[in-house]
């Protein structure tokens, strides 16, 4: 069966073609084709900028490093500009050794317990924000921007002078108040006093970034929602489980991912308060890769260890991101 369509024949009079479907009008076509094309390319040229940099800064130093991790480099290969590939000797000296691996336990411990209590806190900070009238609330957002904005190295410098063995604040303090034995106590002497006052620098550092984050997200919730739960006899414990929670899970989620990676490399905190001490005890990943790289001039031994340090913090991080995506099945 033939399709008969009109059209035009060349003296302009109607024409009757079978077979053939009418003609569309010229450059119809490329005008479908270019818009579409277009925008289809666009976001990766726009993307572009940011992946060259990120290759050129981030990728060429990684790639840097692992080279350097496979060498036998020390102070006599850098004067005489030698290269000496030794193959996985590094790593296998460092996975062998009687170390790194109570480091790695260390460090996933002191990156969980400084997590746990800057989502904590910083989860009741930020709920605290948003119940609070408008003075009370930009007098604590002031304070917590103050808190967030002092520069790493100044907020360790105050923690040592509020926590030095003889002219310090807290000892002062607590002598005061009855606790005479802390008179003249050491708090870089014990591993546990020093992680104790590393964590309440970091966990002070970081709470500002979770409570103000947390309190904006909690502006993005209807407040019918809370009328509707009202009217339901809905309390204030059931009003924040099925109403706020829900909406700041996503929040949560993204937040604590950040935070993990935040602490666990975190560096200048760690060593500027006493340099690992006492007796290399409170070294993470990032201090020890330094203490044995830089410190010891075992620059391949201390190459190796970095690049393990990515590795276990990409086993962290995806462990993590694979629970958060369950979860998410799950409510789906």
């Amino acid at each position: 069966m033939s399709v008969q369509t009109e059209g035009t024949d060349t003296a302009g009079g109607p024409a009757v073609r079978e077979g053939r479907a009418p003609a569309p009008p010229r450059g119809a076509d490329r005008a479908s084709r270019s818009p579409a094309g277009r925008p289809a390319a666009a976001p990766y040229l726009l993307l572009l900028p940011a992946l060259l940099a990120t290759l050129v800064l981030l990728g060429w130093p990684l790639v840097k490093n692992g080279m350097l991790s496979f060498q036998n480099l020390n102070p006599r290969q850098l004067i005489q500009h030698l290269t000496e590939w030794n193959g996985f000797h590094n790593y296998q000296q460092v996975l062998t050794g009687p170390d790194f691996w109570k480091v790695v336990e260390r460090s996933v411990l002191f990156t969980a317990a400084n997590v746990v209590l800057i989502m904590l806190f910083g989860t009741l900070i930020g709920l605290l924000l948003a119940r609070l009238g408008k003075k009370m609330r930009l007098t604590l957002l002031v304070g917590l921007v103050l808190a967030w904005a002092m520069p790493v190295i100044a907020a360790t410098t105050v923690y040592q002078w509020l926590f030095a063995q003889r002219f310090g604040v807290v000892n002062w303090v607590l002598d005061k108040l009855g606790w005479h034995s802390m008179a003249d106590y050491n708090w870089m002497g014990s591993q546990f006093s020093t992680f104790s006052v590393i964590v309440l620098l970091i966990v002070w550092q970081s709470i500002p970034f979770v409570a103000i984050n947390l309190y904006a997200a909690t502006t993005t919730i209807p407040k019918e929602l809370y009328e509707a739960a009202s009217l339901d006899g809905a309390g204030a414990w059931q009003s924040f489980t099925f109403v706020t929670l829900p909406f700041l899970r996503p929040f949560l989620y993204s937040t604590t991912f950040l935070e993990v990676i935040w602490v666990f490399k975190a560096f200048p905190q760690v060593f500027a308060m006493n340099e690992g001490g006492p007796d290399r005890l409170t070294e993470t990943l990032p201090i020890y890769a330094y203490v044995e790289g830089v410190g010891n001039q075992h620059f391949g031994v201390g190459a190796a260890i970095s690049f393990l340090t990515i590795l276990v913090l990409l086993v962290i991080t995806s462990y993590y991101l694979r629970m958060v995506l369950k979860q998410e099945e799950d409510e789906l």
